[in-house]
């Protein structure tokens, strides 16, 4: 295990070149695979594997090995070549996962919405009925008791007084109360299944948007592309973190796992946005009170102190914020009661982990298109 294993035989080219480029990283460190595994608490035998391109590492695998090449060398890795490697990951990453896989997922989401606005239009065609023959009822009991009224020639009469002298009238009185209540009940229903019907609708718009968006990124995808043969030279000094240029619309990241937010930022980056990346619901707060323009948020839902559905309604609590669309990130599958949760909470929109790289990226490339939609005629 002390020396590296040829590069596997089966690999497609992208997990190839990854490869090529973490065992350039880890070479340049010279030090046996078995000592550079207890180094880093790691199983020698699945660090080979990322080595040799059988088995895709997490993003920060890739990042100890920059801060650990540049620790032996003594000087930082270029931000060229981090950014290489990076683009080289996000492409394995996509040859990990395939089109198809997405469309599946976004076709899945289509139906569960479109199911969704059917049931919600049964049931406010039935409310509708229901809140139909409740007024006529109540009209024909107006009548009723203004009838008993004119022949009592008692028309300013008080109820209770045209009751005492019509005991049939206290019964038409307490249906006439005990239907308008109904009313009442079966109109706040109705516009709950209206609202449904309407949210549902938008999100069958959303999702057929996404799945263009697929789409194209597969179109795009399959252009040739030359990609270099070597990293990028030369060591030089370099910053943290590279601040993105005003004009690019902004995404804002929550998560408390800092591989998910890299493998996250990986698969992005691809796409033309400002990404700000930050480990808890407080965190994400304090970054929409510094910046309220972003054109969407992915957040984790499954977060300590303070969860996915508790930051998202103090969010939506703010006007400045009230807006900005949030797609929730679940671990917890596609179960309809946490999905709909997620919708009661103010969310738009849900993947599930392990997310697909081209479903997250069609769902961020359309809420960022209708972001600088809104924004063209500002």
């Amino acid at each position: 295990m002390g020396e590296l294993r040829p590069l596997g035989d089966d690999l497609t080219d992208t997990s190839r070149a990854l490869a090529q480029a973490l065992r350039e990283l880890f070479e340049g460190m010279e030090v046996s695979v078995r000592r550079y595994a207890a180094r880093r608490r790691r199983d020698p035998g699945t660090f080979s594997r990322y080595l040799n391109g059988t088995r895709l590492p997490p993003w920060q695998v890739v990042m100890d090995l920059f801060a650990d090449l540049a620790e032996h060398r003594g000087t930082a890795v270029t931000p060229e070549a981090i950014e290489f490697v990076r683009g080289l990951y996000g492409s394995a990453v996509d040859a990990g996962s395939s089109p198809k896989h997405a469309v599946e997922i976004l076709e899945q989401q289509l139906a569960d919405a479109d199911r969704v606005s059917r049931r919600s239009t049964v049931r406010g065609d039935v409310l509708g009925d229901a809140l139909l023959d409740r007024t006529h009822r109540i009209a024909d009991l107006e009548v009723r008791l203004n009838q008993l009224e004119a022949d009592r020639s008692a028309e300013r009469e008080r109820a209770d007084s045209l009751a005492a002298a019509h005991p049939d009238v206290s019964d038409l009185l307490q249906e006439r109360n005990a239907l308008e209540a109904e009313v009442s009940r079966l109109g706040r229903e109705l516009r709950e299944a209206r609202e449904q019907r309407a949210a549902a609708e938008a999100r069958c718009e959303l999702l057929e948007r996404q799945l263009e968006a697929v789409e194209q990124q597969h179109v795009a995808a399959a252009l040739p592309t030359a990609l270099p043969t070597a990293l990028p030279a030369a060591p030089a000094p370099v910053s943290a973190s590279v601040p993105g240029s005003g004009a690019m619309p902004r995404i804002l990241i929550v998560d408390d796992q800092p591989d998910n937010l890299l493998a996250m930022r990986a698969v992005l980056e691809t796409l033309d946005q400002d990404l700000v990346t930050v480990s808890s619901g407080r965190e994400a707060l304090k970054a929409l009170l510094d910046h309220d323009d972003f054109a969407v948020i992915i957040m984790d839902v499954q977060m300590p102190e303070m969860d996915g559905y508790e930051t998202c309604a103090h969010i939506k609590r703010r006007p400045r914020t009230r807006d900005v669309p949030i797609i929730f990130l679940t671990a917890m599958g596609e179960d309809p009661e946490h999905t709909a949760r997620g919708y009661a909470a103010g969310a738009v929109d849900y993947i599930s982990k392990p997310f697909d790289p081209w479903a997250l990226r069609a769902k961020v490339a359309v809420f960022t298109s209708i972001y600088l939609e809104r924004h063209a005629g500002r």
